[in-house]
């Protein structure tokens, strides 16, 4: 994925005349920023008059699928929302369906934070919060108490990568 959180915004009135004409933004720019690359844009058209744009591809987004038909501000919320959290950012979004507030809400509220499995959370959470008598600590199955948080509702994962997984309470 490229560090770069970015958008291709094309120029409707040169796509529909046959040119390829548009350019690269930095996603994460200032709002007003980003419009006048794309005025500019489209003054420099090659197509007279042209004033319509669209977003035509995107990088750096991680796991969220964006819309050509998005809104500029709604663009630029979304990638500054992956950019402060690069790692799992658009993976939340993606598994909010979209919803911003949900995701920052998870993001600000309800991780747990990242571990290479959902043993080593339910491990760490098991044993912060219980005295586990010695002898007993051989017997405990955390695979299957983190599948059960799991499965019950209580949290949930997004895996990023191998032995990657970000833990997040379900509230």
């Amino acid at each position: 994925m490229s560090s770069e959180i970015r958008i291709y915004v094309a120029d409707l009135a040169a796509y529909n005349a046959g040119y390829l004409h548009g350019v690269w933004i930095d996603a994460c720019d200032d709002v007003s920023d980003i419009w006048k690359q794309i005025k500019t844009m489209l003054t420099a058209s090659p197509v007279e008059d042209s004033e319509e744009h669209a977003i035509h591809d995107y990088e750096g987004f991680g796991g969220y699928a964006l819309s050509e038909y998005a809104g500029i501000e709604t663009v630029h919320e979304i990638a500054c929302f992956i950019a402060e959290y690069p790692d799992f950012g658009g993976e939340l979004l993606s598994n909010f369906g979209g919803e911003l507030e949900e995701a920052k809400t998870a993001a600000e509220d309800n991780y747990c934070g990242c571990y290479q499995s959902l043993a080593d959370y339910a491990q760490e959470l098991t044993e912060e919060t219980t005295q586990i008598p010695e002898n007993l600590t051989y017997y405990i199955d955390y695979e299957r108490m983190g599948r059960d948080m799991e499965m019950s509702g209580d949290i949930f994962t997004i895996e990023t990568g191998f032995k990657t997984v970000h833990v997040f309470w379900s509230r």
